[in-house]
């Protein structure tokens, strides 16, 4: 709850969603990671088979915090070890497959000094790509949100 309270940005009610006493009969709780190269123009994507696209990221398991849940999916889906920033940078309720309920997610923040080569899970290969340039992904919105956030990390470190 609290990171979805100090996210940079919350939408879809998510805090809301979040407190209410049915909340964990919702599904469960998601985390991903937004990594950006060091020079804030760049973001790691991994390519989903559906989703195409998106920040590393799923299920927080049993006995994780979300915050454990972003760093594990980023290791096992990119191959990169990161330390997250404090801010989580959004909270949203979003539906991750058309036939699947919403579920509420926390999307961290990350920098990584060097922009290694991403070690790709089997069957989802993971990339870098310029936010200046649009890619296509199930979250269309994420991009624009994405280089919102790298600016507030130029400005605030």
């Amino acid at each position: 709850m609290l990171d979805a309270r100090q996210a940079l940005a919350v939408q879809d009610g998510a805090v809301e969603w979040l407190c209410r006493p049915d909340a964990v009969m919702k599904g469960p709780l998601a985390a991903e990671v937004w990594a950006f190269d060091s020079t804030l123009t760049h973001v790691l994507l991994v390519h989903h088979r559906w989703r195409g696209w998106v920040a590393p990221g799923g299920k927080v398991d049993p006995g994780e915090t979300p915050r454990e849940a972003a760093r594990r999916e980023l290791f096992e889906e990119a191959g990169v070890r990161a330390e997250l920033i404090g801010t989580p940078a959004a909270a949203t309720v979003r539906s991750y497959h058309p036939t699947w309920s919403a579920t509420a997610g926390i999307s961290y923040l990350a920098v990584v000094d060097q922009r290694p080569k991403p070690k790709s899970e089997s069957g989802q290969p993971a990339a870098w790509h310029r936010l200046d340039e649009p890619w296509q992904g199930w979250f269309s919105d994420d991009r624009l949100r994405m280089k919102q956030c790298a600016l507030w990390l130029e400005h605030s470190h």
